[in-house]
């Protein structure tokens, strides 16, 4: 989805595909699955924004990736992770995870807990080249990290003690006191993608609540302003229409 240069485009969460399962509610922000809008296939190189709230002790067996850089994003609960690098972890609120498919490699993703809710934002995005060797990491980044200023959680070269992943991509994390401000310039030759993961904002005077985000091609100033409990991620990515995927 390309918005006009210099512009930005609304992205509402009523919008996007939605699926009820019963033990898993999901809310699509590209097209994944059963879910189809040829408008909304990608954006840069991120392919998935996949909302998902599983239920207590339900989740996904053993399935296979490849060619991704999958990343999971804890808002609330514990998940429980095992793979066929031999990982096995529990993530929770505040954990981040970064796990390289490249040229293939069998996960499961299960809630850990029997009462309560698991919430996350699970991210896919297109690397680099195919065909790289898997990989695992997680790191934790606690509220005072994110509180009214921008984190870097995940990036190229792994700097400020962010996860590492194979693109050219920044991804921030920021939860915003009521009332606070925060301000994002983004380059000429960059796109941006912003997303409510909780609570309600307001960015540039327009207010955005859970689940909605904002397409950001070109230079541009994002002034946030928080409203109730925001807390935000923001994708600072190759230009949109720029890159061909898997060009090595």
């Amino acid at each position: 989805m390309k918005p006009t240069r210099n512009n930005m485009k609304l992205r509402k969460s009523v919008e996007r595909g939605y699926v009820n399962h019963g033990w898993l509610e999901s809310y699509h922000t590209f097209s994944f699955t059963g879910y189809y809008d040829p408008a909304y296939m990608s954006y840069s190189v991120l392919r998935v924004i996949n909302d998902d709230v599983i239920a207590p002790t339900q989740g996904f067996g053993m399935h296979p990736h490849k060619n991704m850089e999958i990343i999971t994003y804890m808002l609330q609960g514990e998940l429980r992770h095992e793979d066929s690098l031999g990982n096995t972890s529990v993530i929770k609120a505040g954990d981040v995870q970064c796990m390289t498919a490249g040229s293939g490699v069998v996960h499961s993703e299960f809630n850990a807990s029997s009462t309560e809710k698991v919430h996350l934002l699970q991210i896919w995005i297109f690397p680099e080249r195919k065909l790289l060797e898997p990989s695992y990491s997680e790191n934790h980044f606690t509220l005072a990290q994110k509180q009214d200023r921008w984190c870097l959680v995940v990036s190229h070269d792994g700097r400020e003690n962010s996860l590492q992943i194979h693109q050219d991509v920044s991804l921030f994390a920021t939860v915003l006191s009521d009332g606070n401000a925060l301000n994002y310039t983004l380059l000429t030759d960059r796109s941006a993608y912003l997303q409510v993961a909780s609570g309600e904002a307001e960015v540039n005077g327009q207010r955005l609540v859970a689940g909605d985000a904002l397409m950001v091609d070109g230079a541009k100033s994002l002034n946030l302003l928080g409203i109730q409990n925001a807390e935000l991620l923001l994708f600072d990515l190759p230009l949109e229409g720029t890159v061909d995927i898997f060009q090595q």
